[in-house]
């Protein structure tokens, strides 16, 4: 797509000289960036449709005639409302409406919305027009001006690649409506322009610097809660992925059998299992939500939570066949709620050590804060992973948004609460460390005596040997008597070695030595009646 939009970027001066805000005079000149967002939007589009197409055309072809419309306008058809299904624009149809959309397939317009923003800011030179560093010791005030000026090209950048494609997506849907299926306009709109601004601004920030650049356009409080609250649902979407892979394997053979009543050939077999990884996605936000306490519900009056499983007929979908039976859940299924607070915890750290707070109490409150934007980020994405099936008994399939979003926000937002006001202490007060001292001071007594009763089976070792030999300072080396190389010399660290060694393993005493009569071949160096004084090192019969 790319290759694409290069192309077009390489368009006779001609056509370029007649474009709004584009001089013919001038061969470095771009696109405004108004226009260069109307490309990228288009060639968007016109990419992501013509791939659905194909996909659905493989579907008509293997599939009985009619199932996917009538003729090749029936499968360009289906196709835009499987586009507009990819951004989660649902269908009224006859007696309700279609909700429960793949997020899977949400990854394709992304894709193609981050590689057309990126192609976007390249094509109006934003790296060059406003560079990502400033020198050395430049003033704050200049560069806090300098990143809210790179935060409103990020902006700029994003709702002009999302205005014109959710213009175009207007469009799609007058197009894919028919007498049975019929987009709502409005939900198309609106996902349109924020799945585009959102990944337009983040390939336009990743364009003015790396990574580390993009969280610095944040203030340092904003940034730190938003580094703990993706921190907090990246570690519950992992733990909701291991819970799905989990019940699949224990349930493979139910999922199995359900694959062979469907029995949908080689063709439907290959796009099931596409339909199936599509679904992956919603699958683990489920799981998330049953980690979190809420659980989740196949129909009305179904739940399935840790605090038991309640299922009526479920539809003939192989994924599904990983649900647990109704009934009681073990009692040790319970444990799982504690991942939420697990992950409150890791976010509480990540919350005080990006933005320190000098106070002891708004630490644990930046916390709190941090578990409840957790909890709405949750929420959301219970919102969008659910939906209704047409009416009857499917018009509720999937989890409550408002209920997972206060649990979450209870139970991330509690750990995190405290676990960001230890960190901050240990981080700002080095005084607070002295009660974790005080309160490991019995542990570390209880290790140096079983240190020491190993030491005396012979298991450890006894306590650290002091170095050999003893070193002087100034004041001992003015009053010790300076020694002197003599035939009878014994080297002093021999026998600090061999005093070390008899201090490790007591031995009787022996009888101390005849007192020596003093040492005649000293000099006196207070002495200066000779007529000069003479200074001896001390260390030097030492030295090498």
């Amino acid at each position: 797509m790319t290759a694409i939009l290069d192309q077009l970027r390489t368009a006779p001066r001609s056509v370029l000289g007649k474009l709004p805000g584009v001089s013919s005079d001038d061969d470095e000149t771009r696109r405004p960036l108004p226009v260069s967002g109307m490309l990228a939007a288009a060639c968007t589009l016109g990419v992501g449709l013509a791939a659905l197409t194909t996909l659905t055309l493989v579907g008509w072809i293997a599939a009985p005639r009619g199932a996917l419309g009538a003729g090749l306008p029936g499968v360009f058809r289906t196709a835009a409302q499987l586009w507009l299904a990819a951004h989660h624009a649902g269908f009224a149809i006859p007696g309700g409406r279609v909700g429960l959309l793949p997020l899977g397939l949400m990854i394709l317009p992304a894709m193609l919305l981050y590689r057309a923003g990126r192609w976007m800011a390249r094509d109006a030179d934003l790296r060059l027009r406003l560079p990502a560093r400033l020198p050395k010791n430049s003033p704050k005030e200049q560069a806090g001006a300098r990143r809210r000026a790179q935060l409103v090209v990020v902006m700029q950048a994003g709702v002009s690649l999302a205005a014109p494609y959710a213009l175009l997506a207007g469009l799609i849907a007058l197009v894919a409506s028919n007498e049975i299926t019929q987009p709502f306009i409005g939900e198309a709109l609106l996902s349109h322009f924020v799945l585009a601004f959102l990944c337009g601004a983040l390939a336009t920030a990743r364009m003015i610097g790396p990574w580390r650049v993009m969280l610095r356009l944040l203030p340092e409080r904003v940034r730190a809660l938003t580094v703990g609250s993706a921190v907090a649902t990246a570690v519950l979407l992992v733990a909701g992925l291991a819970l799905v892979l989990v019940a699949v394997v224990l349930n493979f053979g139910q999922v199995k059998q359900l694959s062979d009543v469907l029995a949908p050939g080689f063709v439907g077999g290959v796009l099931l299992a596409l339909v199936q990884l599509l679904y992956l996605l919603n699958a683990v936000i489920w799981a998330f939500s049953y980690i979190a306490g809420p659980g989740f519900a196949i129909g009305a009056e179904t739940l399935v939570a840790p605090t038991g499983v309640q299922l009526g007929t479920v539809p003939s979908l192989p994924l599904l066949g990983a649900l647990p039976e109704s009934g009681p859940v073990p009692a040790w299924m319970m444990a799982v709620i504690a991942l939420p607070f697990a992950a409150g915890a890791v976010a509480g750290v990540m919350v005080a050590r990006i933005a320190p707070s000098p106070s002891y109490e708004a630490a644990p409150l930046w916390g709190f804060i941090s578990g409840v934007s957790t909890g709405l980020v949750a929420g959301l994405l219970a919102a969008l992973s659910g939906g209704p099936i047409g009416g009857g008994r499917l018009a509720t399939v999937g989890p409550s948004p408002w209920e997972v979003a206060l649990s979450v926000a209870i139970e991330v937002g509690v750990a995190a609460g405290i676990s960001a006001g230890v960190t901050n202490l240990l981080l700002i007060n080095k005084r607070a460390r002295t009660p974790l001292d005080k309160a490991a001071a019995p542990v570390r007594k209880a290790g140096a005596a079983i240190a020491k009763a190993a030491s005396k089976v012979g298991l450890a070792e006894s306590d650290p040997r002091p170095l050999p030999g003893h070193w002087m300072d100034a004041t001992e080396a003015d009053t010790q008597e300076i020694p002197v190389i003599r035939d009878d010399w014994q080297d002093e660290h021999a026998s600090a070695e061999a005093e070390t060694l008899a201090q490790a393993r007591p031995r009787p005493p022996e009888p101390e030595p005849a007192a020596r009569p003093p040492r005649k071949d000293i000099v006196d160096e207070s002495d200066d009646r000779g007529g000069h004084v003479i200074y001896v090192d001390p260390y030097a019969w030492d030295r090498d």
